[in-house]
């Protein structure tokens, strides 16, 4: 007598290929980056970083590690304002005031 294997129509062949491992790690990887690149523009608010509008950010407004963020079409530049920038462009200034931003997004200058 020949003994028959039961072969089920729903059974799926196993792959023996043990680099399908990697593949699969790598498209996890490439998933978990796409996603945390999202959740950091999403949470510090960057998403004007994306659009085709020109704008200014002030990052630390009023302290000493403060950041001016300006994108100009596709032209992003930082300028960090400091003690030894304003000595080497040989400019002296004084502050004159302070400004405000409200919620509604209206600027109030205040002169000291």
């Amino acid at each position: 007598m020949l003994k028959r294997k039961n072969i089920s129509p729903l059974r799926i062949a196993e792959d023996d290929d043990p680099m399908s491992v990697v593949g699969n790690l790598f498209d996890v990887a490439m998933v978990f980056a796409v996603a945390l690149m999202v959740a950091l523009v999403a949470r510090y608010n960057m998403t004007e970083m994306f659009s085709q509008e020109d704008f200014t950010m002030v990052k630390n407004p009023g302290k000493e590690n403060m950041e001016i963020i300006t994108k100009e079409g596709q032209r992003i530049s930082r300028y960090t304002p400091g003690e030894d920038q304003s000595r080497s462009a040989g400019a002296k200034g004084r502050r004159v005031g302070v400004a405000y931003e409200l919620e509604n997004g209206e600027i109030i200058y205040v002169p000291e």
